[in-house]
């Protein structure tokens, strides 16, 4: 039976592909046939999640980067460049660990490092790829943004930064690019059961009882849930939607 989301014949760049939820979409891309580049700061990670995709029978290809460094992205994008053809998807699903704090309680160089990453990173990576979309004749740039874009949580001033300022920079994005048949759009998750929230709650017992209950659902996303509204973003059924923010929360933001 077809993908109901056909990626077939698309070749798709996601970051942070290692683990959690970029890993979750660059496995959802190549079941719905794309081919995938996965990147990830730790590239082990990128290279198990390149392996399983190839045993699934789809190509795949790793590399290690620092999405934050913008000669690691421009090698990284010459890399992907030479190794496809053409670009059809981005998806810049990396996000460094963001220590909890007040602005008071955290220092620049830990704020730098949030921004640096969770949104220089997507600046930088479509900078690179945005004139292979191009020439591809167009495509789709999801930014993994988060209900914490447009929240705000206790102590966690650079992170609700950050994902504002990547939906933000989806709609920016959205305007300057439509005329180059480029759709870019943000994804915002709420909680969602990955290695990020063990960090954080310390076990994912704890994440689940403390951050379940404030979801209408009751409960924790899943991984493979993001990436399916990841999947439908990148395909054709999404074609007359850019600019937008896509919501996957479980209700968090509707109360």
């Amino acid at each position: 039976m077809s993908h109901p989301y056909s990626l077939a014949g698309k070749n798709a760049v996601v970051t942070g592909a290692g683990a959690g939820i970029g890993r979750a979409i660059a496995l959802a891309f190549a079941q719905a046939g794309a081919q995938v580049a996965c990147i990830d700061l730790n590239e082990n990670a990128a290279e198990a999640t390149r392996d399983e995709i190839a045993r699934s029978g789809s190509r795949a290809i790793a590399m290690r980067c620092d999405v934050g460094v913008e000669a690691q992205v421009v090698a990284a994008a010459s890399h992907v460049r030479a190794a496809f053809p053409a670009v059809h998807v981005l998806v810049n699903a990396a996000a460094g660990h963001d220590p909890s704090g007040s602005i008071m309680e955290m220092s620049f160089a830990d704020w730098r490092r949030v921004m640096d990453v969770n949104v220089g990173g997507a600046f930088l990576m479509s900078r690179a790829l945005i004139p292979a979309m191009i020439a591809a004749g167009g495509g789709s740039i999801i930014h993994i943004a988060s209900q914490l874009g447009s929240v705000a949580a206790d102590r966690r001033a650079a992170y609700c930064a950050s994902k504002g300022a990547l939906i933000q920079l989806a709609r920016a994005m959205a305007v300057d690019h439509a005329k180059d048949r480029i759709r870019v759009n943000s994804l915002s998750p709420g909680a969602v059961e990955t290695e990020r929230l063990v960090k954080r709650f310390g076990d994912m017992e704890s994440a689940r009882r403390i951050s379940g209950p404030k979801h209408l659902l009751g409960r924790l996303g899943q991984p493979q849930e993001i990436a399916a509204a990841a999947v439908f973003l990148a395909s054709d059924a999404a074609s007359f939607m850019t600019g937008a923010d896509m919501l996957v929360d479980g209700g968090y933001n509707a109360v």
